[in-house]
């Protein structure tokens, strides 16, 4: 089942990704990633019900997606609820530490 289905359309459209005074090229991108976000969602949310609770690396290993673009979505998951931090720390590609994901239990 995708999000858009519960939702009635992808709740992630709600989310500003540029500020009025950033520049012109953030503008950019954030229209080229629009149509984009909503599949990158849904793919982290199956990994993560799949895989169990994950940190960014471990989703872009597991996924298409690169660690930049799981980071981005990560965080407007968080806000809408969807998932959480674990409260853990694991260790990226680089061997430093980085914060846990969960589906959210709530």
């Amino acid at each position: 089942m995708k999000f858009s289905d519960f939702f009635g359309g992808h709740p992630l459209n709600l989310f500003p990704r540029v500020r009025k005074d950033d520049p012109v090229t953030s503008y950019e991108a954030a229209d080229s990633i629009k149509d984009k976000a909503p599949d990158h969602w849904d793919e982290i949310t199956n990994c993560l019900v799949k895989h169990g609770a994950l940190g960014k690396d471990g989703i872009s290993s597991k996924t298409t997606l690169d660690p930049n673009q799981v980071a981005r979505r990560l965080s407007e998951m968080e806000r809408l609820g969807l998932i959480e931090q674990t409260g853990n720390k694991v260790k990226s590609n680089t061997g430093r530490n980085e914060r846990e994901w969960q589906i959210c239990v709530k």
